[in-house]
């Protein structure tokens, strides 16, 4: 099915949820989420509470109709009595706070004169209190995409909820490890055009959190969700994203979903729901509302001084680091190896060093050499300074190219020696090309190549060797 999104009056946000590479938000416990066996086990129940409001909050009631009971598991070593709610947060750690203000700034926000933690009531079992403690960081801040900016309108700072390891019909069991767990989480404003850009905005916000290399990696650090509707239809906010790649598709479906059931006059409500392995999605919960918020009376409000704003240090954004290699025509691909890496400065160095060298040669050797060479060295002992000796011998034509691998092994078992790669002179070479031809007349220049580098085992540089060849044949 084709869609108009902008007829449809398509409307679509994305929240994104990172892990904080440091420990964890209101105690002194590592952020490890661990698999070994648990010497902590508790039981509890959970109560619904009225917010700031007065109200009860209509998907806390939701959860509480369930009646479920709650199992909890953790680690002595990466869990203690605040996660178990048997004690008082400690104050919060101020080096995830400097994380979320420099990534406030990075994103173009207002950050805001004081931050205060909220109570957000969560009675699904994810966390042992029966709330999330979150704090509004900063406001009204943006991204440039390629269909216009994209308006971030809040960016908070959180502590990640339990893992669930089990469900069943009356009860549900967690892990505690990462309760805890410094989060950030980024709301844009529904300024989204259509299912492919929500993938880039998506994409656009994961690269500026990894800029910082203060943030963890890896499966389950970093979560989507994508807020979505249409005319006649109702807000939906569908989490459980597998990667970002399943957006479009995802979020396509769920307006197929809705535009169906208007057809059939079904009234839409707003409802979280779960993105299914099949691109479709499934009935979760009602949508949360402003009820479930309260303030967090356990943790002493942050006075943001400019002080405080002058002491932190921006981190370059992978994009601005890609610039920098656009003159050493390198394909997209390896320069996002490269940032990604953070390696963009020190391989700059050596197209510096090495300026006979392509680029391309340079980035290849380093990325695959290691690999070629592992059946006879373990990866870590071949260090990047024998790496650069190799490279230098090329670049200084003391060894052909092809010879490189090689005399890479020498170098790391010690026993290089340059006599070993002496190769023939320019005359010698033309000489014994010549000899080649006479010898076997009518071959086509692949067949002589062959019987050149076969005589030479290698000790000649290919390219030169080629131009000689077609010298002589023209001649």
């Amino acid at each position: 099915m084709s869609l108009n999104y902008s007829q449809l009056g398509f409307k679509c946000g994305i929240e994104i949820h990172q892990q904080l590479e440091t420990k964890k938000l209101f105690c002194n416990c590592p952020s490890i989420v661990r698999d070994d066996k648990a010497d902590i086990s508790i039981k509890r129940r959970l109560r619904v509470v009225r917010g700031e409001t007065g109200a009860v909050d209509q998907a806390a009631a939701y959860e509480k109709s369930k009646e479920m009971e709650f199992l909890y598991e953790a680690c002595s070593s990466s869990a203690c009595l605040v996660e178990l709610d048997e004690e008082p947060p400690h104050n919060p750690n101020q080096e995830a706070l400097m994380i979320a203000l420099e990534i406030s700034l990075l994103l173009n926000a207002t950050i805001v004169d004081e931050i205060q933690f909220m109570r957000k009531t969560v009675i699904d079992g994810s966390n042992v209190s029966g709330f999330q403690r979150t704090a509004l960081i900063a406001e009204d801040g943006y991204i440039e995409t390629s269909k216009g900016r994209v308006n971030i309108s809040t960016i908070c700072l959180e502590e990640e909820a339990a893992k669930k390891i089990d469900t069943k019909k009356d009860y549900a069991k967690y892990r505690l490890d990462r309760l805890g767990i410094a989060l950030i989480e980024m709301a844009t404003a529904p300024d989204v055009k259509d299912p492919e850009h929500a993938k880039e905005v998506s994409e656009k916000l994961g690269m500026v959190l990894r800029s910082t290399g203060k943030v963890k990696r890896g499966l389950g650090t970093i979560r989507q969700d994508v807020n979505v509707s249409i005319k006649k239809g109702a807000r939906t906010e569908i989490k459980g994203f597998q990667d970002l790649k399943s957006i479009p598709k995802v979020v396509t479906y769920e307006i197929e979903r809705q535009l169906n059931d208007i057809k059939k006059g079904k009234k839409i409500e707003s409802s979280v729901r779960k993105a299914e392995s099949d691109f479709t999605t499934s009935y979760l919960r009602p949508m949360p509302g402003a009820d479930r918020m309260y303030p967090e009376t356990d943790v002493m409000t942050i006075r943001v001084t400019k002080e405080l704003l002058d002491s932190i240090e921006l981190s370059e954004l992978f994009e601005e680091k890609a610039k920098k290699l656009t003159n050493f025509k390198l394909d997209t691909e390896i320069v996002n190896m490269m940032v990604k890496q953070g390696k963009e400065d020190y391989y700059i160095g050596l197209f510096k060093k090495f300026k006979n060298l392509k680029p391309s040669f340079i980035v290849d050797i380093f990325s695959s050499i290691r690999n070629v060479l592992e059946k006879d060295f373990k990866v870590k002992d071949i260090e990047d300074n024998q790496i650069e000796e190799a490279l230098g011998l090329v670049n200084d034509n003391k060894i052909p190219k092809n010879n490189i691998n090689d005399a890479l092994a020498d170098i790391v078992k010690g026993k290089f020696e340059i006599g070993k790669y002496k190769g023939a002179s320019d005359k010698d070479l033309e000489k014994e090309i010549q000899k080649i031809i006479d010898e076997k007349p009518g071959l086509n220049p692949g067949g002589y190549m062959g019987l050149i580098m076969g005589k030479f085992k290698g000790k000649v540089d290919g390219k030169l060797a080629m131009e000689i060849l077609n010298k002589l044949l023209k001649g």
